[in-house]
């Protein structure tokens, strides 16, 4: 099983905390915990974000990721793109860190940073993402900031970028939530989109065994449900959990409900595989 949306280290966005007081702690506590979360969910491989604006030594945000990634099989960093920064010495260091092959991904916080997918200070890393083969992942949907824009966060901005960069891979975090079907017809339309099923219920074990949260499950197992009926193509989606906001098992267990049956190996682990070239 491979988890290809979580977090290791605080995000450092605009309006929005360490998600978790975990991810203050020592390199060494955070590998703990994570590896005894990935091997009671069954999970082999994870991808975890890195932090925006991380400073000219870490221009994609990954030195905490992989410092974290050394003490736990199978953790990958993803960089995370910068569009204030769009300045040739940047972009060359940039490129040095996605030369170097320890990237599983870029990502795009579309939304808690105020520009669209079609900005033109993201066009650079598009091209760079295809180059090198690495796909580009889109925070959509809610956010957990007051100060992000949620017009820059819907998923329907894909639609454009994935039209003018047809060589780059592109991923829509959480399934657009709430517009599930707007990121279903993205994917529908467009061969290069994939969509991770990441952060739709957050909240610990406790939150996850409440009857509001019962309920709530059931509601976007409908979605999910009816967005990969939509999109026409179960080789698109992604499992991931955003932990530490959902705990690795009970999330597992909330996706193989809304996935049906004949796609679990398909969303757990194969699409995934092969998008981010695991091996």
């Amino acid at each position: 099983m491979i988890d290809c949306h979580i977090h290791v280290v605080p995000p450092n966005l605009p309006g929005v905390g360490p998600l978790s007081p975990l991810l203050k702690l020592s390199p060494e506590t955070i590998a703990t915990e994570l590896r005894q979360q990935m091997l009671t969910a069954g999970v082999s491989a994870a991808l975890a974000m890195g932090e925006w604006n991380a400073g000219p030594d870490d221009p994609l945000g990954v030195n905490k990721t992989l410092a974290i990634a050394a003490l736990v099989p199978g953790l990958r960093p993803i960089g995370v793109c910068d569009p204030t920064r769009t300045d040739a010495d940047h972009l060359r260091r940039c490129e040095e860190v996605m030369a170097s092959g320890r990237l599983a991904a870029l990502k795009c916080y579309l939304g808690y940073l105020h520009y669209e997918p079609a900005h033109p200070h993201y066009r650079r890393y598009y091209e760079l993402a295809g180059k090198y083969r690495l796909p580009v992942m889109f925070h959509t949907g809610d956010t957990y900031s007051p100060m992000a824009k949620l017009r820059y966060a819907h998923p329907l901005g894909v639609d454009e970028v994935a039209v003018d960069h047809p060589d780059t891979r592109f991923v829509i975090c959480h399934i657009g939530n709430p517009w599930v079907t707007d990121c279903a017809e993205v994917i529908y339309k467009n061969m290069n989109v994939w969509a991770d099923l990441s952060g739709l219920l957050v909240g610990d074990d406790g939150v996850f065994a409440t009857e509001e949260a019962r309920d709530l499950a059931a509601d976007l197992l409908h979605e999910v449900r009816r967005g990969m009926k939509y999109a026409e193509r179960p080789n698109r989606f992604l499992y991931g959990t955003d932990w530490p906001l959902a705990p690795m098992p009970a999330y597992r267990d909330f996706v193989r409900e809304a996935v049906p049956p004949e796609y679990h190996e398909c969303v757990f682990e194969e699409n995934a595989r092969r998008l981010f070239r695991l091996g």
